[in-house]
């Protein structure tokens, strides 16, 4: 039972936020619940003394992020070597604009994690086959069973980082309008918007002959 991991993330100065502390979460199974709730994160380092931020693809495999890139990326580069990449990671869903009486009380609803750590690239073939399809998965889950994987050619030009997850922490919004008593009789719409993300009807390419598969058949999400 030791070797189990703990229910929640360590908590420290780099995994707390500064500005509403309560809506932080470290437990683990939540956290993780956000990361596999979607596919796209944003990637950030510093390179040549500025920070650089990306949009790319992730997927969690137990207490790893794979994060895709090409081995031309200049970051995955960075992450060759055995000290790594420093890179902190995150990912965010929102889920309602909040429309509050007041400009200054207007929010949103979201779910978000921030990972820091040291990412290292995937050189284990077996290990870059196995992320590659999780990504893939991550995106549209039964899809990698479902097509052609990659070649040497293919594999060869593309990389894949490891950002083991532990400097991480969640941080949410959820409920309501927070307007000031003195506001709440103005004559003002205030309430929530409920925002999420919808995958429209599947378009066969002029090259597909065979059926829907049955993981894009089911109700647009």
């Amino acid at each position: 039972m030791s070797d189990l991991p703990k229910d929640t993330y360590a908590r420290n100065a780099l995994t707390t936020p500064t500005r509403s502390k309560e809506r932080a979460d470290w437990d683990r199974y939540s956290l993780h619940a956000i990361l596999d709730a979607g596919y796209l994160c944003h990637l950030g380092f510093v390179r040549d003394g500025r920070p650089v931020v990306l949009p790319t693809l992730y997927a969690r495999v137990g207490e790893r992020l794979y994060i895709h890139g090409s081995t031309g990326s200049r970051p995955l580069r960075g992450a060759q070597d055995d000290q790594g990449l420093a890179v902190c990671v995150t990912v965010t869903h929102l889920d309602a604009l909040v429309l509050a009486k007041s400009a200054f009380h207007h929010s949103v609803n979201y779910r978000s994690v921030v990972a820091h750590g040291t990412a290292y690239q995937v050189t284990d073939p077996a290990e870059l086959r196995a992320a590659l399809d999780a990504i893939v998965d991550q995106v549209v889950p039964g899809r990698s069973a479902d097509c052609r994987p990659g070649n040497a050619k293919e594999l060869a030009a593309t990389a894949v980082i490891r950002l083991d997850l532990d400097q991480v922490s969640a941080k949410s919004r959820t409920g309501g309008v927070n307007d000031d008593e003195a506001d709440l009789d103005l004559p003002y719409w205030a309430g929530l918007v409920p925002v999420s993300p919808v995958r429209g009807a599947p378009e066969p390419s002029p090259h597909t002959d065979v059926p829907l598969p049955g993981y894009l058949a089911g109700p647009a999400c």
